[in-house]
């Protein structure tokens, strides 16, 4: 198992890996329609996505939790 202290990096590393999984397969298919070689195309989409999401995640994911706290009522 993982130390607990490391949950928000694997929180993060799943979460943006997934997402930019989702998101890159939509974009790549709409761009390129079904085509031969469309998961080549799709999978180096998505290992460029998830490099810039990883780090982004990382980086935001802090902020925009101190934003859900003020947004949500307390009780």
């Amino acid at each position: 198992m993982i130390p607990k202290k490391y949950g928000p990096v694997l929180f993060s590393l799943l979460l943006s890996g997934m997402m930019s999984l989702l998101v890159s397969g939509i974009a790549t298919l709409r761009a390129a329609g079904l085509v031969d070689g469309l998961l080549d195309l799709w999978m180096s989409a998505w290992i460029t996505a998830w490099l810039i999401a990883f780090p982004t995640v990382m980086l935001v994911a802090p902020f925009t939790q101190k934003i859900v706290g003020t947004l949500v009522t307390k009780t």
